[in-house]
């Protein structure tokens, strides 16, 4: 019987080469018998992992671990990592290639094998002359006895000459012959697509790459029978004797934290004890509850029995940096379930308040790191990045990697060039795909971009889009993801430039690292940190006042009511439509109602139908019942409905036996079930334990649908928790100092949900003033100013004129401490502003104190001159020329086009009296009418939202002189007014009014595009999935 290793397969992670997912060829290998396959991406471990996990689910009897590299002479090599120190010594090899190359390239001179690539085995791959030259005989000397000739017959007609000719030069280098395949696919089928990829990336077309391309299919993992017949039966043997020879699996990996934390003459468990109890005594200074204390001793315990000390000791490390600078941080996600982490201060959840779950964070059955994500703000977060990397060192900590992906707007550009379509074609088809079509690409996109969808082109594009949508690109750096390690990380991964500079990634994107149980801290940015911190500073220098997030005041009724009214915009978490129209049925009244409102709002909450049965149970409207005592202790403080991932690993643990490892298990298959599969044996565990302790089988098989939710992404108790907390902060911010968190958010831009301007008309309807950008009165930041009684006012700043340099702005605010600016010649005499930099000034109206209007300002600045040797002043009186005013159309057009925003009238106001002939409703009208009204309204589109759970329900926002109106755009409606909807600036809405309780909408039955009458104005709306 015929057996075969395929020792030279790329994936499609040698990017625009392999045709096929790692995934794929490993389940082809085990259908076609092989004994081994070997993953071999050019100068790159990307794909690995995923191949690691394809192994272990299809059983392949063998994966090995190599690499394929082109040297700078032309040649190609396949290195195979023959134990632990070969893989080792070729990650070594990959991270310095990468290293010394720009981002997605390498470099490989013959001195980077001067140590020989200890414990790899190494193929040759000929070229066309099938000659190893002279110059290249180094290669032998090298590896030795440790080299083979692959020989990869791959019917071009001249196999029995390279078979002779190679088995010349073999007997002439005393070098054994070994078969391959140079596979770039798991079937012929992919042909077309390795086709169109190579193409892709040689930057032309399929028609005109020519020899680029390979002349037939062979490239594919074939049949034994068909080796066999092509293959002379030694060299297939070969192929098992090299497998034979290659013992390493990626389970071998061990990863050792960093050591040098842990002071002299302490123990890495003393030392995190030591810590705990300290911060212990200072969280609780009249004494610890007894109910942290055992806590504490459990996590301790456990922590001990995994040896996890010194990750602990490693966040604690990051975070004790960041609040010696000032930074703003919390820790969040499973992280929030520690007790430990409360009392080190790295999270803020008291587990006095909380229901913890720690094997939610650490678990001895599963048996891997746990989790820490912690929060900082998103414009010092760099700070903290390098700080660890000044810490480790580039070689011992670096950033886990993100695989970008093609989608199907990259798919259709991409496909659509390498097949000839013009650029216009192009361009059309990329932008038929919009926001919410997801990745499916279907015939009516092609018609929309007025191509027919049966040609025979636009047949093949579709198919092969369809392919390529979800193929890698290129990796990008994971947004905070730290691998940090105690020996050298290019010892377990390989290491590359990221595009960033002084950034540094590995190969390996989250999963990955999760699958072999590899340690990752997260150090993420968050635009809400910074902005509550802003607003801190702006409340300390304005009134005295110092707030922290520990005191700022609880519980105070009057954040509480302003929560219920739905009044959140700009606030964290809870801005979103779908959050604002929940608020005034969910009515919360204190911190824990926060935590659920964060957590209700989520797939997995309402695709489990929780909702609605917890809000009729919260109002009253129906009965809370439980089974029995033990779920009555685990759902009572959410009303008998599981909204929180602990609560169904509680349920699956009182209910249906199962231990804290496996409910844990469970969690891991509840979010991962819609890709992969795997919650049918928790169902028949859950079910069956469940009956066997009395439960009736429909309430079983109600949590476990409610369980099935969760695999459209679920909230954790511990994550909402300590998103309360900065919900709770910012809402206080917000009702009690309004014009300091509007400010904190203009400077932390961009974030959120809503633009500048919808932030400052939200300000304005609370009533508080609001002063244009001015020349002698902003900074570089919008500012807090008082007014006539002393009450904050916001003072918008230099920052928000488009255009211009922040270096530019700061020159001007520090140059005007010398005094005041009296002309505009003075701007390019004091400060040296160019004419471009005074030109964005003047048309946003920031020298209307200098010149007056802005039809003035530019006449004033095209008049300028640059000062001379002999006249260090050109300043000289000029009359003033006879300018016609702008309008007030012209003004907020112009503010519009140069700020973003208008303290004008807003232009619905000055356009109502066209819109009165459509019968089009105000939003302050609406409360008053009857629900189930016919009405009909206009307004500014601010924001378009079409949540995937959302059944293709589009929600969009409009803004009118008086307030805001909320649309709800059903599927079909979408796409019949598909035109105006996507592209209106200004939206007419016929519809039905729907009224309940506070909670206004608009259900829309056609739509109308009245951007024509904005003209030049220019308003962008806010789009989100």
């Amino acid at each position: 019987m015929t057996r075969y290793a395929e020792l030279h397969a790329l994936s499609n992670f040698t990017f625009l080469r392999g045709a096929s997912h790692p995934e794929e060829l490993v389940e082809t290998a085990v259908k076609l018998g092989y004994e081994a396959l070997a993953i071999t991406d050019e100068c790159s471990m990307s794909g690995i992992v995923r191949a690691h996990s394809a192994a272990k689910e299809f059983g392949l009897r063998q994966l090995i671990v190599g690499s394929e590299f082109k040297l700078q002479s032309g040649r190609r090599l396949v290195a195979l990592a023959q134990n632990r120190n070969g893989y080792a010594a070729l990650c070594r090899l990959i991270s310095n290639a990468r290293r010394a190359a720009d981002k997605g390239h390498y470099e490989l001179p013959r001195t980077a094998f001067e140590d020989g690539l200890p414990d790899c085995l190494v193929l040759w791959v000929p070229d066309q002359d099938f000659t190893l030259d002279v110059e290249d005989h180094w290669i032998r000397e090298t590896f030795r006895d440790r080299l083979w000739i692959a020989v990869e017959l791959l019917a071009d007609g001249r196999q029995q000459e390279q078979l002779a000719k190679l088995g010349e030069e073999g007997r002439r280098l005393k070098l054994p012959l070994v078969a391959s395949g140079d596979v770039h696919m798991h079937r012929r089928a992919r042909r077309i697509l390795q086709d169109a990829v190579t193409a892709i990336r040689h930057g032309t077309t399929v028609d005109n790459a020519g020899f680029v391309l390979y002349p037939n299919g062979e490239r594919h993992l074939r049949s034994l029978e068909v080796l066999q017949r092509i293959y002379p039966p030694e060299l297939l043997a070969e192929t098992v004797r090299i497998v034979n020879a290659i013992d390493f699996s990626l389970d071998e990996l061990r990863y050792e934290y960093p050591a040098e934390l842990i002071p002299a003459g302490e123990m890495p468990a003393t030392y995190l004890r030591k810590l705990t109890t300290e911060g212990m005594q200072r969280r609780w200074p009249g004494g610890v509850p007894r109910k942290v204390t055992l806590l504490v001793e459990h996590e301790l315990a456990l922590i001990a029995d995994l040896d996890y000390e010194s990750y602990f000791l490693t966040v604690y490390d990051i975070v004790a940096f960041a609040r010696s600078q000032g930074i703003l941080c919390q820790g969040r996600g499973s992280a929030a379930n520690s007790a430990v982490c409360f009392c080190l201060g790295i999270t803020e959840v008291d587990p006095a308040r909380m229901e913890m779950l720690v094997e939610r964070f650490i678990s001895k059955e599963r048996n891997e790191p746990p989790d820490i994500d912690v929060d900082f703000e998103h414009e010092r977060r760099e700070e903290v990045i390098q700080y660890i990397y000044a810490k480790y060192g580039r070689e011992r900590a670096a950033l886990a990697a993100t695989v970008i992906t093609y989608r199907p707007r990259s798919a259709l550009r991409d496909i659509g060039k390498v097949l000839g379509l013009s650029d216009l074609q192009v361009s059309r088809l990329s932008r038929s795909m919009q926001w919410w079509d997801g990745h499916k690409v279907d015939d009516s996109r092609v018609l929309e971009a007025g191509l027919d969808p049966d040609s025979p082109v636009m047949r093949r594009l579709l198919y092969l889009v369809r392919e390529l949508i979800g193929f890698p690109r290129h990796l990008s750096q994971h947004v905070g993801g730290f691998v940090i390690s105690d020996a050298p990380l290019h010892e377990l991964v390989p290491i590359e430039n990221a595009a960033m500079p002084d950034r540094t990634v590995i190969q390996w994107e989250k999963n990955d690292l999760e699958e072999l149980g590899l340690l990752k801290v997260d150090v993420l940015g968050l635009g809400m940190l910074t902005a509550i911190r802003r607003s801190f500073d702006l409340l300390r220098d304005f009134s005295g006042v110092q707030y922290t997030l520990a005191t700022v005041p609880a519980e105070d009724p009057r954040v509480y009511d302003m929560i219920c009214d739905g009044d959140t915009m700009g606030v964290f978490q809870i801005e979103s439509r779908a959050q604002m129209a929940m608020l005034p049925r969910l009515k919360p009244r204190c911190y824990y109602d926060l935590v659920i409102e964060v957590a209700i709002i989520r797939p997995g909450p309402i695709q489990g139908d929780m909702v609605h049965p917890y809000l009729r149970r919260r109002n009253g409207e129906e009965a809370v019942d439980y089974p029995s005592d033990a779920v009555k202790g685990v759902l009572q403080r959410t009303l008998g409905v599981p909204i929180f991932q602990e609560q169904v690993m509680q349920l699956a643990v009182v209910a249906a036996g199962f231990t804290p490892g496996e409910a844990d298990q469970l969690r891991r298959a509840m979010a991962a079930w819609k890709r992969r599969g795997g919650l049918d044996s928790f169902e028949n565990k859950l079910i069956t334990g469940m009956r066997e302790r009395g439960y009736e089988e429909e309430f079983a098989r109600q949590i476990f649908r409610q369980i099935e939710g969760f695999g459209e992404y679920g909230f954790p108790e511990s994550h909402s928790a300590s998103f309360a907390l900065l919900v709770y902060v910012s809402c206080w911010l917000k009702r009690h100092a309004p014009a300091a968190f509007t400010c904190a958010l203009l400077n932390s831009q961009p974030m959120g949900f809503y633009s500048a301007s919808q932030l400052v008309q939200d300000l304005k309807r609370h009533g508080v003033g609001v002063r244009p950008v001015d020349i002698n009165h902003s900074n570089w930041d919008c500012s807090l100013e008082a007014d006539d009684e002393g009450a904050a006012v916001l003072r918008l700043g230099l920052r928000m004129v488009k255009g211009l340099p922040e270096e530019a702005g700061r020159r001007i605010v520090a140059e005007r401490r010398l005094g005041h600016y009296d002309r505009v010649q003075q701007l390019v005499e004091r400060v040296g502003l160019d004419r471009r930099e005074l030109g964005v000034l003047a048309s946003s109206g920031t020298l209307r104190s200098l010149a007056g209007d802005r039809h003035r300002a530019r006449w004033e600045v095209s008049g300028v001159e640059k000062p001379m040797p002999l006249f260090p002043t050109m300043d000289r009186y000029e009359a003033t020329p006879l300018l016609r005013k702008p309008t007030e159309g012209q003004n907020i057009v112009a503010d519009y086009q140069n700020t973003g925003l208008t303290l004008e009238r807003h232009p619905i106001r000055l356009l109502r009296k066209h819109l009165d002939r459509y019968r089009y409703v105000s939003a302050r009208e609406l409360p008053g009418l009857g629900t189930g009204r016919k009405v009909n309204v206009a307004g500014l589109v601010i924001t378009k939202q079409r949540p995937g759970t959302a059944s293709g329900v589009t929600f969009v926002t409009l803004e009118d002189e008086t307030g805001q109106v909320n649309l709800v755009v059903w599927k079909q409606v979408a796409e019949k007014n598909r035109a105006a909807l996507l592209n209106a600036r200004l939206l007419g809405v016929a519809g039905e009014l729907q009224i309940e309780g506070k909670v206004i909408h608009v259900i829309a039955n056609r739509l109308f595009d009245h951007s024509n009458m904005l003209g030049d104005l220019t308003v962008r709306s806010r789009d989100f999935r």
